[in-house]
């Protein structure tokens, strides 16, 4: 059964309408971090917003669309990032690299607790969940790039997978180490122990067919 992809209805093309849309993604932000998605309402979004509930509803259908909207904000961020860091390679200690990666988006969830409020409401139906694979599949593209350089040995397809994996274990992991009552320190040190020995791990034990 193929599940529908949550998109905005339209998107702005004059700066009036973006400085709207802005205002209205802003304020969910804000408003899904004081109440959580249960109690996020596209009615208390534009109210606070301070603009008529019609104006929201130009742009997007319900609440569902607006955090998917949200997590491709914060996926697009993440996507600048990696093609930021992916010009330093190749690099020979690239365990060091991966290190300071891992810190450098560990700030990013540090500082913005949104980043884990987003993620959380869009594991919440079949369709935003979907939305999201979307965005994760677009961010292990630009890791499976970065990898090609680190994991010479491994065949494209295998590189692929391994990308997929590491983008889904690091959003986990990142949003794990914000949570209550979690070192985010300590939780952020065995994400690095965590993808330095799947990779390690991944390259040493490939073996091409014709030589198994």
């Amino acid at each position: 059964m193929t599940v529908e992809i949550l998109e905005p209805r339209r998107r702005p093309t004059q700066e009036r309408s973006q400085l709207k849309f802005d205002q209205l993604l802003q304020v969910s932000r804000d408003l899904l971090i004081e109440v959580g998605f249960e109690s996020f309402t596209c009615e208390e979004v534009a109210h606070r917003a301070q603009l008529p509930i019609g104006t929201l509803y130009q742009f997007f259908q319900n609440k569902y669309v607006i955090v998917c909207e949200l997590d491709r904000q914060d996926a697009i961020a993440v996507k600048a990032e990696l093609a930021a860091f992916g010009k330093e390679l190749p690099s020979l200690d690239w365990l060091r690299f991966l290190a300071k990666l891992v810190d450098h988006m560990a700030v990013l969830w540090a500082k913005d607790p949104s980043r884990r409020a987003v993620w959380l409401a869009v594991q919440s139906t079949p369709a935003t969940r979907a939305t999201a694979a979307v965005m994760e599949r677009e961010l292990a593209a630009e890791v499976a790039y970065i990898l090609g350089p680190l994991t010479p040995k491994t065949p494209r397809d295998r590189r692929k997978i391994i990308a997929e994996v590491i983008v889904h274990v690091v959003y986990s992991m990142l949003n794990f180490s914000i949570r209550d009552g979690q070192s985010h320190s300590e939780a952020v040190m065995e994400l690095k122990r965590l993808l330095g020995a799947y990779l390690i791990g991944a390259e040493g034990t490939w073996v091409p067919k014709d030589e198994k």
